[in-house]
């Protein structure tokens, strides 16, 4: 009996990508308003029964499967190698999102021509740019680009027949917000479009063992645009921060294969994109001499120990409400600690602005940053300059209490390896064998904080 196509409807929500029948006001996976958006369905199927010669997947226990440590590409750039875990993992799609001229066709063309040096084959698909454009940019890079494949194309289908031709290591997809597949009737770019084109794309990399990145636009507060169901679909999601400042954050905010959070810095120049060896000193090096309101924290980015600088500037309230600005930093944690330090610690915020930011472009989300944060604070209060040599970690309890940290050990290292001369942290996280060149300060409670750096 013959399958008979139709055309429908369907509205999709843009934050989940929840699909249903007719449009509502609310989502009713996410309860996100005014988010449904009608994509409509192309011919399809009215029942989907499998043909005679589709391959059937066969259950097999794990302890059988062979193969199970696969060998990972080295792209030849060291931190992008490093924010995927050791490299990149065969049959593994990644999604690389960034605001608009941030370097992500850059640094993924820079890829490409490392891994062509490195004997791996590459097929370079951009729907935004033409092959002249693209040689333009190439010629800019420190390496040669030259021995690169280019396709300048947007049909999905025709971007999987040319895979299958030349059968690539690596395919670069520039961006999946150009590409569209006829299965599909609507825009490239829809929620639809997107998500199925993600879909296929997956579907290529898992059978052929083909590595894929794909290049994703960002929306207005900086998250990958189109579905949520995207990033779901994806293996690892990389975000290319710091489009305003003379240095570049790549970030991994999912790994199926490392460690989430992993971050890498990277430095724009005249031939493309170079790999800062050491973050901690970039971000060190602009700190003033005897400012009040500047702390260091030992903050663990991924697997990696990192030192940033914190400042804090407290002012009288001019008119109105006082402020509380926060960049760079968790805006509603701010206020927890505000409320703890003027409990415990005796400081009154309710007269004061206060503004915190984080150095060199930075997002702490790690609760070590808690000390930092409340010595820089009180430091600006005060108005008295912390010790420059100190470095800050601990999370800060609603009680006032200095709460253990985890990784303390290699936090201190790096802070000693930096210079500094002394470590405030909290009692448990004492390591039990310190490295020498750095003091180790016990701090139980916001009391012993204050008697060590503001009185």
């Amino acid at each position: 009996m013959s399958a008979v196509a139709r055309t429908r409807t369907a509205y999709f929500c843009a934050d989940c990508g929840n699909e249903t029948a007719r449009w509502q006001g609310q989502c009713p996976a996410c309860e996100a308003w005014n988010t449904l958006v009608e994509e409509p369905r192309g011919a399809r199927a009215e029942a989907a029964v499998p043909h005679a010669g589709a391959a059937a997947a066969v259950p097999v226990r794990l302890e059988e499967v062979a193969g199970a440590e696969t060998e990972r590409w080295l792209t030849g750039l060291d931190e992008f190698d490093f924010v995927l875990g050791g490299g990149l993992v065969p049959g593994s799609l990644v999604l690389v999102g960034g605001e608009p001229g941030i370097g992500k066709s850059t640094l993924l063309l820079q890829v490409a021509a490392r891994l062509e040096t490195l004997g791996r084959s590459t097929l370079y698909v951009s729907g935004e740019e033409s092959a002249a454009q693209t040689r333009l940019r190439a010629d800019r890079l420190s390496e040669s680009a030259g021995r690169v494949t280019f396709l300048a194309e947007t049909s999905l289908e025709a971007i999987l027949a040319r895979t299958a031709a030349l059968q690539p290591a690596v395919l670069f997809v520039d961006s999946i917000q150009t590409v569209r597949t006829e299965a599909l009737e609507g825009a490239p770019g829809s929620v639809g479009q997107v998500r199925e084109c993600a879909a296929h794309l997956q579907r290529e990399a898992k059978e052929s063992g083909t590595a894929i990145f794909l290049v994703g636009h960002v929306t207005k507060g900086g998250m990958v645009a189109g579905p949520k169901t995207l990033e779901h679909i994806v293996d690892t999601v990389l975000y290319f921060e710091g489009a305003a400042l003379d240095h570049r954050v790549l970030r991994a905010s999912k790994n199926r294969f490392g460690a989430a959070d992993e971050l890498g810095v990277f430095r724009m120049g005249q031939g493309g994109l170079e790999a800062v060896a050491n973050p901690s000193e970039l971000f060190l090096r602009e700190r003033g001499t005897g400012a009040s309101g500047s702390a260091v924290v030992a903050t663990i980015e991924g697997t990696r120990p990192l030192l940033v600088e914190v400042q804090a500037l407290c002012s009288k309230a001019s008119y109105g409400a006082a402020q509380r600005v926060a960049n760079g930093f968790d805006r509603q944690r701010l206020t927890l600690l505000l409320a703890v330090l003027e409990r415990r610690a005796g400081i009154a915020f309710g007269e004061l602005d206060v503004f915190l930011n984080v150095a060199g472009g930075v997002r702490l989300a790690d609760p070590a940053a808690d000390l930092a944060v409340a010595a820089a604070l009180g430091s600006a209060v005060f108005d008295r300059a912390l010790p420059r040599d100190a470095v800050f970690l601990g999370e800060i309890g609603l009680g006032g209490e200095v709460r253990a940290v985890s990784q303390a050990e290699r936090r201190v290292a790096e802070a000693a390896r930096m210079g500094f001369a002394t470590a405030y942290l909290p009692t448990r996280s004492v390591p039990a064998a310190p490295p020498d060149g750095i003091a180790l300060q016990a701090l139980p409670d916001l009391a012993a904080l204050s008697r060590a750096v503001w009185q």
